[in-house]
């Protein structure tokens, strides 16, 4: 009875450490932005919401200038900047 949740726990605790690492921002990249906060793109892929920086330049990453002033980092172009007034620019 106890070697099924043991199973489960082990096979959610390697997802869980997969993803985190699929997504982990530098420290600079995490001070220069000012809001933080993630999510689930359509490919499983943990992404940084779009967010303002500090200083107003491109932070390393971004994919996208959103109408609002915010930076992307969405993967695919479909539904980017969607909730941010659509795309601005694309970065390369």
């Amino acid at each position: 009875m106890r070697l099924p949740g043991l199973i489960f726990f082990a096979v959610t605790l390697l997802f869980n450490t997969a993803i985190a690492s699929q997504y982990s921002p530098s420290a600079s990249q995490d001070n220069e932005l000012i809001e933080q906060g993630d999510y689930i793109n359509s490919d499983g892929q943990d992404v940084h919401s779009p967010a303002h920086t500090r200083s107003g330049n491109a932070p390393d990453g971004a994919s996208a200038k959103c109408r609002d002033g915010t930076y992307s980092f969405s993967q695919h172009r479909r539904g980017t900047c969607s909730r941010h007034g659509g795309v601005a620019e694309w970065l390369n």
